[in-house]
């Protein structure tokens, strides 16, 4: 049998075709070791998660290229390197206490962005974990009405210079412009100006030990929400649409932003799902049906779940009172909750992809 060396296996490994897999980026650096017993072959390799079937070609096309194996065991060392901005910082660097940041965007206004942010961070807070929220719209700050805040956070000198303590509302930790300008006061910035004000939000801000630091993202995908997606460290994001065709549209394109900057979308809400009649109970798709799910199968994105409409939502935020918090028994809390509890799983399944080993083995009797 020929020698199998490192070189060797590398040439197999680039033979691959599978989207999954930039063969481009494969080096010998990337085979940390191989170990030759027989006719069993031992290979270890960093590459970042891929699919099973990624992993099946990897071990075909080694097989291929030295048939007389027997036995061949690919380890994957999995590792996906920390979040970066485009300033180069990491999320330890400036949010060592959080262990996971999430994004809630739109790609167009009205479609209940900051209600879903809200009330899912409620929803998280209530199943146990420590929460903060981040209003990132600067130029339409909405948290505080939602979360019944009209008081300015404390602020206090220490060794490093001034810092600000979150305020907060129902279980979570909140920080937003809204509690720093008057209520009347348009907000008349311009994109580094607005990017500044949210970096200062994450190294100004005294955040505890947080589970989850989530940000409500301005609608939109533009200069402004590109600038702010490329400053904030991000585990992950979720879209929010409602089930009609010209959301979708838009919810396209968020989809793409996040994809082009190399942050997981760890899912989609649909948002005003249906309506249930009180008098009848009888549902009616006032908007279309099935966009969010339709979305979802087609960019290979989980489907989070949906939130039917229902007038006491608006209510709830009008009084500062999310719906979840407020009436914990309807239909409505459930369905957050149910969204609050699939993002969990789908944040712990992006974590354990991050740092983790996969083996794969082919032959053997």
């Amino acid at each position: 049998m020929a020698d199998i060396t490192k070189s060797g296996v590398l040439n197999a490994l680039k033979k691959v075709n599978d989207e999954g897999l930039n063969t481009n980026l494969l080096t010998l650096n990337s085979i940390k070791e191989i170990k030759v017993e027989n006719d069993s072959l031992t290979v270890d390799i960093s590459l970042p998660a891929v699919e099973e079937n990624t992993q099946e070609k990897l071990v075909d096309a080694i097989k291929n290229e030295f048939p007389r194996l027997k036995e061949i065991h690919l380890n994957i060392l999995t590792k996906v390197p920390p979040v970066s901005t485009n300033q180069g910082l990491q999320k330890d660097d400036i949010l060592p206490a959080v262990k996971n940041t999430i994004a809630v965007a739109s790609g167009k206004g009205g479609v209940g962005k900051s209600t879903v942010a809200v009330n899912v961070a409620v929803a998280l807070a209530k199943e146990g974990a420590k929460v903060g929220l981040i209003d990132a719209d600067i130029y339409g700050p909405s948290i505080p009405l939602m979360l019944g805040i009209n008081k300015k956070p404390k602020v206090f000198k220490t060794e490093s210079g001034m810092k600000i303590a979150p305020l907060e509302s129902h279980g979570i930790k909140i920080i937003s412009i809204g509690f720093l300008v008057d209520d009347n006061a348009p907000v008349i910035w311009r994109g580094p100006m607005a990017s500044g004000a949210i970096k200062q939000f994450m190294t100004d801000v005294v955040w505890e030990k947080l589970d989850y630091l989530i940000f409500d993202m301005p609608p939109g995908t533009g200069d402004i929400q590109l600038t702010l997606v490329q400053t904030i460290p991000l585990t992950g994001a979720v879209i929010v649409t409602t089930p009609q065709e010209v959301s979708l549209i838009d919810a396209r394109k968020a989809l793409k932003m996040f994809e082009r900057v190399n942050v997981p979308v760890l899912g989609i809400v649909e948002n005003m799902s249906y309506f249930i009649a009180p008098d009848t109970g009888k549902r009616y798709d006032i908007f279309g049906t099935g966009g969010g799910e339709n979305l979802s199968a087609g960019s290979d994105t989980p489907f989070l779940g949906g939130i039917p409409i229902d007038p006491r939502i608006c209510e709830g935020g009008d009084k500062g009172v999310p719906i979840v918090y407020d009436i914990p028994d309807s239909e409505n809390a459930d369905a957050i909750i149910n969204i609050a509890r699939n993002l969990i799983e789908q944040v712990n399944l992006r974590n354990s992809k991050s740092t983790g080993k996969v083996e794969i083995s082919l032959g053997g009797d």
